[in-house]
């Protein structure tokens, strides 16, 4: 199947069969202010392509779909896991953005066994509140909270995904705890207010990092198979709380393994200077991100398309090393 992904509207537009071997051939007029994608369907499961380049002198002939049977049973791993954790609002209340990796080493799609089961679950810091989804690898009506824990119900096909999710810290909570049950996995802290105490599952503080004109203290490590970090607070001073949708981006590239698929698989650093797409991407973030609901369908399918496009083109900046890392 053959997706466009314009501005004004996005969805299907051709579909073909491929040949005994696996080849395939569309033909089209493409637009240059839309991104098109290739996916293929196997067993219930929709497997995507990368963009698809449309330079009419070279026609992309190099993109290879691949589709896996399914299993119950095969493991997913927490790779990394990255939290940003804000000043407190005028409420006393504290945001957190809290971006996971990850990753299936199987050649099999992890399902869920059966409907009453997700198909992976992980602890979120006791007594925060709320979710939100952030820009991720998996579709917002997959991702739920039960209590502390988030619950998945989407299939996890081989490679790494990104989960973002975004939730609050009670005025009156002085301390979180977050409990890691399974196997190792890179952790980052970062507390934007003065004061905050990070310890435990062999975190250590580290250099500070500087965003947007902010200075985060940092605290970094891997944790054990079994442990829990534990988060200290200082008292709230009732300032104004940091945008989170405009560094959900910001902070998935400069914590290396915490991107897109290329930059977990390159495991890339900081970068060293500006790129104006990531301002973009910000900027345009932080004026939708968490307004679904207040938004027309035309609007926010406007935003998707527009930050899609934006996404395409950063990745083609990253891949073509025009930005310098």
């Amino acid at each position: 199947m053959l997706h466009r992904v314009g501005r004004e509207d996005q969805g299907p537009i051709d579909s073909t069969r491929s040949d005994r071997r696996g080849r395939f051939q569309f033909a089209f007029r493409s637009d240059t202010s839309a991104i098109y994608l290739l996916s293929a369907r196997h067993a219930g499961i929709e497997y995507f392509s990368r963009p698809v380049a449309t330079i009419l002198a070279r026609p992309d002939t190099g993109i290879r779909i691949t589709v896996y049977d399914t299993s119950s049973t095969v493991p997913i791993k927490l790779e990394a896991r990255h939290l940003v954790v804000t000043r407190p609002d005028q409420d006393g209340s504290r945001g957190v953005l809290d971006l996971m990796v990850l990753r299936n080493d199987a050649q099999r799609t992890r399902i869920a066994a059966d409907t009453a089961r997700p198909s992976w679950s992980a602890a979120l810091p006791s007594g925060t509140i709320g979710l939100e989804i952030g820009e991720s690898d998996v579709s917002r009506d997959a991702v739920t909270r039960r209590g502390d824990s988030v619950f998945v119900i989407a299939p996890f096909a081989p490679g790494d995904k990104q989960l973002t999710l975004q939730y609050l810290i009670p005025s009156n909570r002085r301390m979180v705890e977050l409990a890691f049950d399974g196997q190792g996995a890179t952790i980052n802290v970062l507390a934007e207010e003065q004061g905050v105490k990070v310890s435990g599952v062999g975190v250590a503080l580290a250099d500070s990092q500087v965003l947007q004109g902010r200075s985060f203290h940092r605290w970094t490590g891997r944790a054990p198979a079994r442990g829990v970090l534990r988060i200290d607070l200082p008292g709230a001073r009732g300032t104004p709380v940091l945008l989170l949708g405009g560094l959900v981006m910001l902070f998935a590239l400069v914590l290396g393994g915490a991107g897109w698929h290329l930059m977990a698989r390159r495991r890339a650093a900081a970068p060293a200077a500006p790129n104006p797409l990531l301002d973009t991407i910000a900027a345009l973030d932080a004026q939708y991100v968490g307004r679904e609901s207040a938004m027309g369908a035309e609007e926010w399918a406007r935003y998707q398309a527009e930050r899609a496009r934006l996404k395409a083109a950063l990745e083609a900046s990253l891949a073509s090393g025009r930005w310098s890392q």
